[in-house]
């Protein structure tokens, strides 16, 4: 495993002459995956952990890969990012097809301190609701296809799981994975 620290790449970020630190915070996910050798999956993994770092504070990475074929193999993160009073993981798994594209799954895991009713009522009109269990709702919407949104009570909040999932990901596609909070 690979941890990346906030700070190490801010000191770096600091250093004279580095034209990065004025573009704002590392996408320290996709400087990891470059840094281990992956380089087919770059594109969607630095796709994805853009949207999530987008808005947040600070983030650090965990991340573990096929050491022996880093760009044959899947590549796995963890992802802790913070807004201002809240934190949220971010799990992003990127997996080499044939033919040079990519299945991907990002899936973002936060808490609200509201009702999973409230939250289904407020964000999520217009989708479909399948409950897995009396505690667990799956909502989907075939706007977003490959995505899913778990609302799991757990008072007096509620876990929101956004998930994501795309089999043969090009730099074409263009995933239109909309970043929340």
């Amino acid at each position: 495993m690979l941890l990346m620290t906030t700070a190490h790449a801010q000191m770096k970020a600091d250093l004279p002459g580095n034209k990065a630190a004025a573009a704002g915070p590392k996408n320290l996910l996709a400087e990891a995956a470059r840094s281990v050798g992956v380089k087919q999956c770059q594109p969607a993994i630095t796709r994805l952990s853009a949207l999530a770092i987008n808005g947040t504070s600070a983030h650090d990475v965990l991340v573990d890969w096929d050491r022996a074929h880093p760009d044959r193999g899947p590549f796995f993160s963890l992802t802790g990012i913070e807004y201002a009073g809240a934190s949220a993981a971010v799990s992003i798994t990127a997996v080499p097809q044939d033919g040079g594209t990519c299945s991907v799954s990002a899936e973002r895991i936060s808490i609200a301190p509201y009702s999973c009713k409230s939250i289904a009522d407020t964000e999520l009109k217009g989708y479909s609701a399948t409950p897995l269990l009396p505690t667990f709702t799956v909502y989907v919407s075939p706007a977003e296809p490959g995505g899913s949104v778990s609302l799991v009570d757990s008072p007096p909040g509620c876990l929101i799981i956004r998930r994501y999932v795309q089999y043969n990901w090009t730099e074409q596609t263009k995933m239109g994975v909309p970043a929340r909070k």
